[in-house]
């Protein structure tokens, strides 16, 4: 009888002892699945949600359409970038970069440097275009400042850290906008022109400045390279020249092939320059934004 009854302790007790393993493993399997919920929602919130939208400033009475993009997820003012186009004016490819550098936690604006949104389907309205502001450059330095005003105003942006990056014609731009002694942390140029408007004065450059060239670019002749460093050495400038081997001009855009062999241009994408050359870009904002 006696050995009865320690038979039900025993039964009585594995019962409560597989109770409360089985208790321990649902609060286990509890925590596991709201850490688990919990990371995928911090993922969620830690991926970047770009917000990218057509916005309209005026410079000289004339309405020009830029391209505006941020994270929304990034909270409070962040360092901001102006994206000057190629020569046929603002199209996707330079939203898309201005995309990007959203990505990459910057307010980015994509200016509209020829008014009205106008882009060129053809190399001699590019070349009509971009030659006119080349030939005044007060007009393209005062659409450039508007642009940047603009930018300045954005409730996303850190007034203070202002850089600027371009692309052939938009790099020859931002690199005149350096001598000009506009006033950014930096400015960066792949494949642009590198003549001068105007020739920069020993000590005017306060800007930091990036040149990332194809090593085979046609369009811009040694002499003209040897020109750039020895203007920039002679001002002081603190600048870096960077030349990929085997590309050529527009080596950054994949539409360039395209465009290449329909104008018959010695125009070409290069995916590793492109790579590389953004990889720099990357560094460089970082080290003038102090990020």
């Amino acid at each position: 009888m006696f050995g009865q009854r320690s038979h039900w302790l025993r039964t009585d007790e594995a019962e409560v002892e597989d109770d409360v393993a089985k208790k321990i493993l649902v609060i286990v399997a509890i925590f596991f699945l709201f850490f688990l919920v919990l990371g995928f929602v911090g993922q969620a919130f830690a991926q970047p949600k770009i917000k990218g939208a057509k916005v309209s400033y005026t410079a000289g009475g004339l309405e020009m359409i830029g391209y505006l993009a941020y994270d929304e997820n990034i909270q409070g003012r962040r360092p901001a970038v102006l994206v000057v186009h190629e020569w046929w004016g603002l199209n996707d490819y330079a939203r898309m970069r201005a995309r990007l550098l959203a990505e990459l936690g910057y307010t980015a604006l994509a200016l509209d440097m020829y008014g009205g949104e106008q882009v060129a389907a053809h190399p001699e309205d590019a070349q009509k275009f971009s030659s006119a502001l080349m030939k005044d450059f007060d007009l393209a330095k005062a659409r450039f400042l508007a642009g940047m005003d603009f930018l300045k105003k954005q409730p996303t942006v850190d007034p203070s850290r202002m850089a600027a990056i371009g692309y052939c014609f938009g790099g020859g731009m931002v690199l005149n906008m350096a001598r000009q002694e506009v006033d950014l942390k930096g400015v960066a140029s792949f494949h642009g022109s590198l003549s001068a408007v105007k020739p920069a004065k020993p000590g005017s450059i306060k800007v930091r400045i990036l040149v990332l060239h194809g090593g085979d670019d046609k369009f811009i002749p040694p002499e003209q390279i040897e020109a750039f460093k020895k203007e920039m050495t002679a001002a002081g400038a603190d600048f870096r020249f960077i030349s990929y081997p085997g590309a050529v001009h527009s080596f950054t855009n994949p539409e360039a092939d395209a465009m290449g062999k329909k104008f018959n241009m010695p125009i070409a994408y290069n995916a590793q320059a492109d790579r590389q050359s953004w990889d720099e870009l990357k560094k460089f904002l970082k080290d003038i934004f102090g990020k």
